[in-house]
């Protein structure tokens, strides 16, 4: 049996160079566990998202894999699936629902002359106390102390579809300067259960942010653009009352390894958390 058809994304980002890559394959209903495991690794992207069945009410089904393991959500793959289902004619009208495992998302499709869009809208989102022993291994693993730290804006662990640790650093020098060994982040994260990335933020305006993502699976240590992690992001900004809602901001990712990205995400007073961006074919 031979596999189905592997395609190759960007999101939040218009240029195959920039962004975030997935693998999207939109026929896996014959594949099991072991064949998407497979698949995504030999893909070796972050992750790799398999659309697997499509229920009576026209939800599809969908699943997530990186290099290593399954994870409940991944935000840039919905965009660069919703993406590529628009662009077959997959999509009935603008509006795609997502059955994943952590609950249903609902993709908006925007279509212009420049391409293709998708906005997910995150399920019900929890913010709670990053406890110190975590905060301190982290900025442990980083070679950083609480002194770097943005004291306007805590450590806090962050769930909008997955858990996020997020910290948040005052300046830039130790923003763009920090560095990590891959394998001891990987073990803390294995450790704590952690399935997709710890999110090191720094805010560059009152609606403009930079982050860089820690995601040490096969040969990627740092994710290029994260769209879980923005979700995250945007409720804790709201649960800190450190932004105006309903409100937008923007968040810059992806620079420190080589791909820039851009992620947009609305921020509604309660709720789920809106989080869109572009998606290309690569080449």
């Amino acid at each position: 049996m031979s596999d189905p058809e592997i395609l190759r994304y960007s999101a939040f980002s218009s240029d195959p160079a920039g962004g975030n890559p997935a693998g999207v394959v939109l026929d896996a209903g014959r594949l099991d566990a072991a064949d998407m495991q497979r698949i995504a690794a030999d893909v070796d992207f972050a992750e790799t998202a398999f659309v697997i069945a499509q229920r009576a009410d026209g939800a599809l089904g969908i699943r997530y894999f990186s290099p290593v393991a399954e994870v409940p959500f991944c935000g840039h793959a919905t965009v660069a699936t919703a993406v590529a289902l628009a662009e077959r004619g997959h999509a009935d009208g603008d509006t795609i629902v997502f059955a994943t495992a952590v609950g249903d998302i609902r993709i908006e499709v925007e279509r212009s002359a420049d391409g293709v869009r998708a906005a997910f809208t995150s399920v019900e989102p929890a913010v709670r106390e990053l406890p110190d022993g975590d905060r301190d291994a982290i900025l442990g693993l980083l070679s950083l102390t609480t002194a770097d730290l943005d004291p306007a804006l805590p450590p806090r662990l962050s769930d909008a579809g997955n858990p996020h640790p997020i910290l948040v650093l005052a300046d830039a020098r130790p923003f763009d300067t920090f560095a990590f060994d891959p394998d001891r982040v990987r073990t803390l994260m294995d450790d704590r259960g952690w399935p997709a990335t710890i999110t090191v933020a720094r805010r560059l305006g009152p609606d403009r942010f930079a982050a860089r993502n820690l995601f040490p699976v096969g040969r990627i240590t740092e994710d290029p653009a994260t769209g879980s992690a923005a979700a995250s992001l945007g409720a804790y900004l709201r649960s800190l009352d450190a932004v105006a809602v309903p409100g937008r901001i923007t968040i810059a990712q992806g620079a420190h390894v080589g791909r820039p990205s851009r992620l947009r995400v609305d921020i509604p007073a309660r709720g789920g958390i809106r989080v869109s961006g572009a998606a290309v074919a690569m080449t």
